[in-house]
């Protein structure tokens, strides 16, 4: 019952500063830029831990581990985290904000906008980067939980047995705490991060004085020539750099949270200098004590040191975790707004804080992911090779819808978009290329899921298409309808009936099997339609638009961003505003429950028309989404193919 509406308001250039509904006072910049480090950069944060030991391990082969090798893998993870982490997403990324807020979906919303409709390639684009993101959504927590524990194998070599089990225990208490919300434990995110990137930048201080020489890494030269001297050795190695970029896209996602201007302080003050310092200060180690190949980053340490160590970057496992997780609460809820997945039940955890919500569905298939996962790996090394094909996917799609958005939006000239464009879309395909050979090795698991999602995506659409299509040769335009009961009018019941519907222009089924079964007509009947529009929210003055069609029928307009979940009895109370008294207790709300079965000839495969009517059974009650209380319900059934 929703579709998506195109809105006139222009884009602003930045989000400087987040949403703050629900809050009297706008929190302040140091808080925000605090808080942002414990949701944006906890995933990326997390990379040390398995990044340079899975690039330095792959540049090395068999061989020995020489002073170009470490020198040319640094220099690759120095240029990524410029390149694509700075420039892509820092500087230019971050200014293509919705109205504030980030993410793939925002962005295809954005580009929709900028081009004046939708698109099948800009939709396809959308897709294709939301459902790799729920592909890697079930790696990260697996990966860096499990990279975390892995610490007590080089403090205890006696626990190795238990890393496994360990694993699993944070994993199933973490999704099994989902439910209660984030609020209570967010406050400590951005302090214990902080502490997090303090630490990896205290151990390669310590470690990197042993060699300085690394430093020369910052100079390009040396990740050109690495690459081109050692071809399909470099290709690969390549491929496991892209480690260090994983989480970039919570970047952007995670815009409309904190601002611009905080997360990119966040960046430039703490996270990239702390990462950069520790990757210098494994590679020095390397240098100087080759036998540390196996875990460099514990090695950074001494003994003593190494539980602690594993206690803090646990904790910052888990809460890179807990942002991938709400991050694909986010995501689901913009999809179903989209209409690119059926109604899912979306929980709110908080009353004060906007966008804190649970999706029971949504946690359960993460948890069964991550669980699988954890087990059919066994090791954060060969969850590493499962994971950057889909990220990398995720990245490249960024580039291209950027594009759009700065040379139609914008209002660049074609060719300086193209030159600005251009070098990152071009890095991106490399890494694409260079994770690609990483598909054999477990890289086609997230791939897998992600393909899923699409799957189910397309299938939703295609079939709701479809559905509406067969719907609409049956259905009846609501002005002859009520120019014909104006000639001839029913027996008249007192109050309110509201009829929902996906399209004003016709008759609703629930309204006309209500003539043809019960014979009588409300004394004022209401033709609602739900509407998304392509930005995150829309102001309260904005909800609500109402249209008189005769004395006893009216059409009223919902409209709600993408990231808001649609309460209709609060917004139909804004309407008294506009002088219409809504009273919910003398007001019946008529929903249609369809019945639906497979067509003998249909638009789609036999397959797809039975999974597109098992979607349409999983979702959500159309009442309970709408948040409409049941007992002023009434639901007629119909049967229709599709």
């Amino acid at each position: 019952m929703t579709e998506v509406a195109s809105n006139s308001a222009p884009a602003s250039p930045a989000a400087d500063t987040p949403a703050a509904e629900g809050h009297d006072h706008a929190p302040s910049f140091l808080a925000l830029t605090v808080g942002s480090v414990g949701v944006v950069y906890g995933d990326i944060g997390t990379s040390p831990l398995y990044a340079f030991r899975e690039a330095i391990t792959a540049a090395a082969g068999t061989g020995p581990i020489t002073r170009d090798i470490v020198l040319g893998v640094l220099s690759l993870i120095v240029w990524s985290l410029i390149i694509v982490v700075t420039m892509k997403y820092i500087l230019i990324l971050l200014r293509a904000d919705n109205n504030g807020e980030g993410g793939t979906l925002s962005l295809t919303a954005l580009v929709f906008r900028a081009l004046g409709r939708r698109t099948p390639f800009v939709l396809i684009m959308g897709i294709i980067g939301a459902a790799m993101f729920y592909g890697s959504s079930f790696i990260t927590p697996a990966l860096s939980v499990m990279s975390a524990v892995e610490g007590l194998r080089i403090a205890a070599p006696q626990l190795q047995p238990f890393v496994l089990p360990i694993t699993v225990v944070i994993l199933v208490a973490l999704f099994a705490v989902q439910s209660q919300g984030t609020g209570r434990v967010s406050v400590f995110f951005g302090p214990v991060t902080c502490l997090w990137f303090l630490t990896l930048a205290v151990m390669g201080i310590f470690n990197v004085a042993s060699d300085l020489t690394v430093f020369a890494a910052f100079n390009p030269y040396y990740a050109v020539s690495f690459v081109i001297a050692n071809g399909k050795i470099g290709i690969i190695t390549l491929g496991a750099v892209f480690l260090v970029l994983t989480g970039c896209e919570a970047l952007y996602a995670d815009l409309g949270h904190f601002g611009r201007k905080p997360i990119q302080a966040a960046w430039f003050c703490l996270v990239l200098p702390a990462l950069l310092i520790n990757y210098f200060g494994q590679g020095a180690l390397i240098l100087t004590n080759p036998g540390a190949i196996d875990d460099p980053f514990y090695r950074m340490v001494p003994d003593y040191l190494l539980i602690p160590l594993v206690i803090v970057a646990t904790l910052a496992t888990v809460i890179a975790s807990q942002a991938v997780i709400t991050g694909a609460y986010s995501l689901t809820q913009q999809a179903i707004q989209l209409g690119l997945l059926p109604r899912f039940e979306i929980r709110h955890t908080s009353a004060t804080h906007y966008g804190q919500i649970y999706m029971p569905r949504v946690n359960t298939t993460l948890l069964v992911g991550v669980l699988l996962l954890v087990l059919l790996f066994r090791s954060s090394s060969n969850l590493a090779h499962a994971y950057v094909f889909a990220v990398s996917m995720a990245t490249l799609v960024a580039g291209p819808l950027g594009f759009i958005v700065i040379w139609k939006l914008w209002g660049w000239r074609f060719w300086s978009t193209v030159a600005l464009m251009a070098p990152f879309i071009f890095v991106d395909l490399v890494f694409m290329v260079a994770t690609s050979v990483k598909l054999l090795e477990g890289a086609w698991v997230p791939v897998l899921f992600g393909g899923v999602t699409m799957l189910i995506m397309f299938t939703w659409m295609r079939g709701s298409r479809i559905l509406g299509q067969k719907t609409r040769r049956t259905e009846i335009p609501l002005d002859k309808l009520v120019k014909s009961l104006e000639k001839r009018p029913p027996h008249f019941v007192p109050g309110t009936a509201v009829f929902l519907t996906s399209d004003p222009d016709f008759a609703p089924t629930a309204l006309l099997h209500n003539l043809k079964h019960n014979k009588v007509l409300h004394e004022h009947n209401v033709i609602l339609t739900v509407k998304t529009t392509d930005t995150p929210r829309v102001p309260e003055e904005d909800r609500v638009t109402i249209s008189q069609s005769s004395p006893k029928f009216s059409r009223v307009t919902l409209r709600y961003g993408y990231m808001e979940t649609p309460n209709i009895p609060k917004a139909l109370a804004i309407a008294r505003k506009l002088g219409w008294t809504f009273d919910i207790m003398s007001t019946s709300f008529f929903l249609s429950r369809r019945a639906i079965k497979p067509a003998a000839q249909s638009g789609m495969p036999l397959w797809q028309d039975r999974l597109f009517i098992g979607l349409a059974k999983s979702s959500s009650d159309a009442s309970d989404f709408f948040q409409i209380p049941t007992g002023r319900v009434v639901e007629i059934g119909t049967q229709v193919t599709v």
